[in-house]
């Protein structure tokens, strides 16, 4: 009469993974939990160790559903992040950005590529593919480091700096991701391919992304505020409409082989930018936001759990890539980055220490998988792997307490 059912096992155990995860750091910690190392821990224990559970989602059998899981939730992601920001300042507070995205992220793949191919014996592609995957931060778990809720205040240079470069450094890591699937495609790197990617995949993919999100956010801003003047949407809680655009923005810039991340970022800050004190652009912050932690929780457990199977890939070059990168490259490219513009010691390290990695590298990584056969796909999963689960222990533990200690006022 009665069945087990291990869907019924599943859904149970990853409700008690994130409950777990969110609930037991609060005895040790009044801070609000960084919970992402947990969530990878726990899913690997409710896979590994609870009876009846079905087998773990591998990436490397289904890289697809990861691609559109994490898709999903960068796309959030991006968006809340883009709403977050209450003033974009001026040229002076985005010099940070600009050198965090047009100086430390290119060396950030080049050492990654470097390293990868030396030390792990990754392909040309492959190590080009490793350094565009892991080198944009993260916008999805790097909340402890950004600016707060609109309106909420918190735009301290640092803070604004981590946050924009979270936001931007998405879309711009995909043309060389595209780069390493047409080297992995060609088996050649030729003046006529650059030629090509720098056409397409650099300048017109991303002035489209770009182009779009100003264009939607605007739309977005004047059907939520003005059309009807007297009946507006933003007077009601159409959250959802607002998400619908962003969803479409995404679809129609992809569409238009435009950077889809890029517009949905921007969208975000356009959107802002209109009727700025209305307390709908919070509500509409704090839906993203739930729909956002709620993907998160999901996609950690879900990788958490596909730690064993890629274990057997996991050796000791894998491994110093995934160290080097959290603890050496990225710190080091970061600052030597923002040399010159006169940012206090301090506030510099950490601008240069917390790139946070996570959710954008499976996205990066499945859809290369999903559009290129990898000679080297189960190695990169293991760095991938290793990567979040160090970076979520590192930062996460550490980001809170130590962008505190240098944005707060000093006495």
């Amino acid at each position: 009469m009665y069945e087990f059912s291990s869907t019924h096992m599943m859904l149970a155990a990853l409700g008690l993974a994130i409950i777990l995860s969110h609930w037991l750091p609060r005895f040790i910690s009044w801070r609000e939990p960084a919970a992402s190392a947990l969530l990878l821990l726990t899913g690997f224990a409710a896979f590994s160790w609870l009876p009846g559970m079905p087998p773990a989602l591998d990436p490397l059998a289904a890289p697809r559903v990861w691609e559109v899981a994490a898709e999903f939730c960068v796309i959030i992601g991006l968006f809340g992040t883009g709403l977050r920001i209450d003033q974009l300042g001026g040229k002076r507070l985005w010099k940070p950005t600009i050198r965090l995205l047009a100086v430390a992220m290119p060396l950030t793949i080049a050492a990654l590529a470097l390293v990868g191919w030396q030390a792990a014996g990754l392909t040309l592609a492959g190590a080009l593919l490793l350094g565009a995957v892991l080198a944009p931060t993260d916008p999805v778990l790097a909340g402890d480091v950004q600016v707060g809720r609109p309106s909420e205040g918190g735009e301290h240079p640092v803070r604004f700096t981590l946050t924009t470069e979270a936001g931007l450094n998405d879309g711009l890591a995909f043309p060389f991701v595209h780069l390493g699937i047409l080297i992995a495609t060609t088996g050649a790197l030729s003046a006529g391919l650059i030629g090509e990617w720098m056409l397409r995949d650099v300048i017109y993919r991303i002035a489209v992304g770009a182009g779009a999100g100003v264009l939607v956010g605007w739309l977005l801003g004047k059907i939520l505020f003005v059309w009807p003047r007297n009946n507006p949407l933003a007077a009601t809680e159409a959250g959802v409409v607002a998400f619908a655009g962003v969803i479409f923005a995404y679809g129609v810039t992809e569409l238009v082989e435009g950077y889809g991340f890029i517009a949905v970022f921007v969208s975000g800050m356009v959107l802002r930018r209109q009727e700025s004190e209305h307390e709908f652009h919070t509500r509409l912050h704090d839906f993203s936001e739930s729909l956002e932690h709620t993907l998160t929780a999901l996609i950690l457990v879900a990788l958490g759990a596909a730690l064993p199977g890629l274990w057997p890939y996991l050796g000791w070059p894998e491994a110093i890539i995934a160290l080097s990168l959290v603890l050496v490259i990225r710190p080091a490219a970061a600052w030597v980055s923002l040399a010159g513009l006169g940012i206090a010691a301090r506030s510099r390290a950490v601008m240069a220490f917390y790139g946070v990695r996570g959710i954008g590298s499976v996205y990066y990584l499945a859809y290369a998988a999903h559009h290129v056969e990898l000679v080297n796909e189960g190695s990169l999963w293991a760095i991938i792997a290793a990567t979040i689960a160090l970076s979520t222990i590192v930062h996460g533990l550490t980001a809170a307490l130590a962008v505190e200690r240098v944005t707060e006022p000093q006495a």
